[in-house]
């Protein structure tokens, strides 16, 4: 797993210095605009372009050189970084040039995270899948440790441009590991490229997948899972600050919180290995997720929100290391583009709609409801509140609830319970 590693710790790096980014920019919004709808609509516009960019991504890394993809994405994203800084600079910075950078960059994310996902199969043994999945959710959950707790302290003294320019140089980093280690392409397609049209190109994933039926399943109950996360996760920030009228040390804490749960949950995963069924990895992932956000949201307080966000990032290391390793076991190396770009299609799909409706859905609706004579307020104030936050709270919850269920009623579908018995490793032949 050297080569592997070596990618991973650039990557890592890199992660550090975006999550940076983002976070000192949603201090920056917050204070522009007191707005969960202008917080939520820039997630939005990160995820909506790449619906339509996905399934070519697809086709795009199965045919393309997977270390060239990794470095112009990187690159691209670099330039858009020093885009918001130089118009920063400029005192011009608004939050619509926000929207544009993160829709220009969209695609590019999405290349570079197909690419490295499907390049695990052909950098590291079968039986390290899960290991390395879920050194994946550490690059994720660690940098949620360190970005936020250097952000939050850093942000008063260097502001958005220090933090830009920390940014600019972990791009670097992470463009030179990927430039100085080889990553191997996947042997030639069974089907030339050639003779395929590219109307069969972009629906190869999607023949695949509804021509099996189990991961067909495994396929909707996650976009279900994620469609709930996703509108929740919209709203986590604005909730938080609400909360505490801005304050972005809380926030910060709460966010080193969850990324310290998350890294644990992915040590233990890649020193255990995870369950032997990794479909329960993935169900009991979800209602354990599930259960520990409704106690978030529940809470109105750090007390409350630092040991549940904890608990709630644990079990995400295990449900995403199960699911990627159920579909890299029965997926063909050299189709996992095409076939993983359906699941990345669903998921922008599921995310923007979150992000769009989430906001609105906040702010015009159920702050108002659960303000002082507000319709839900009677019902709902003594256990949300009645002050600012109290109606993102309320939607919060819910989706936790529906997480939560939808974990526990993956086990009433066999084809889903029985994923790993029904469909054959796709070396079982070899």
């Amino acid at each position: 797993m050297h080569t592997f590693i070596i990618i991973w710790l650039g990557q890592f790096v890199s992660t550090i210095g975006s999550q940076m980014t983002f976070f000192a920019i949603t201090i920056w919004a917050w204070e522009k605009t007191g707005s969960a709808t202008a917080l939520a609509l820039v997630s939005f516009f990160f995820f909506a372009p790449s619906i339509l960019t996905s399934l070519l991504a697809g086709t795009i890394v199965d045919r393309v050189n997977r270390k060239v993809l990794m470095i112009l994405s990187d690159t691209v994203t670099a330039l858009a970084t020093l885009a918001i800084l130089l118009i920063y600079l400029s005192n011009t910075l608004q939050i619509w040039h926000l929207y544009i950078i993160a829709a220009v960059i969209s695609p590019f994310n999405q290349i570079q995270q197909l690419s490295y996902q499907v390049s695990i199969t052909t950098l590291v043994p079968k039986h390290h899948y899960t290991r390395a999945s879920s050194m994946g959710s550490i690059l994720s959950y660690g940098s949620s440790i360190i970005a936020p707790a250097l952000a939050g302290s850093l942000y008063p003294m260097i502001g958005l441009v220090g933090i830009v320019l920390i940014d600019l140089v972990t791009f670097a980093i992470a463009i030179a590991t990927l430039a100085v280690v080889p990553i191997p392409q996947p042997k030639t397609p069974r089907v030339s490229p050639n003779s395929e049209s590219w109307r069969q190109k972009l629906a190869f994933g999607f023949h695949y997948i509804g021509t099996r039926q189990s991961l067909l399943a495994l396929l909707a109950v996650t976009s279900l899972f994620w469609l709930f996360h996703d509108v929740g996760n919209a709203v986590y920030n604005p909730m938080i600050l609400a909360r505490t009228d801005g304050n972005a040390v809380i926030l910060g804490q709460v966010a080193s919180a969850g990324g310290i749960g998350g890294v644990t949950g992915a040590v233990l995963v890649s020193v255990w290995g995870g369950l032997r069924r990794r479909i329960h990895g993935i169900l009991l992932g979800m209602v354990g997720a599930g259960a520990s956000k409704i106690l978030f949201g529940l809470g109105q307080m750090p007390s409350i929100w630092i040991p549940a966000q904890f608990c709630s990032s644990l079990n995400f290391p295990l449900l995403g290391s199960s699911n990627q390793a159920i579909w890299f076991a029965k997926v063909e190396p050299e189709v996992q583009g095409r076939v993983f770009a359906v699941s990345f299609f669903l998921r922008q799909i599921v995310s923007a709609t979150g992000a769009l409706f989430a906001g609105p859905l906040a702010d015009r609706v159920l702050e108002p409801a659960m303000k002082p004579g507000g319709i839900l307020a009677p019902l709902l104030g003594r256990i949300f509140g009645t002050e600012s936050g109290a109606g993102i709270a309320l939607l919060y919850v819910t989706c936790a609830l529906c997480m939560m269920l939808i974990g526990l009623s993956g086990y009433a579908f066999r084809r889903l319970r029985h994923v790993e018995d029904i469909l054959p490793d796709c070396d079982a032949s070899t």
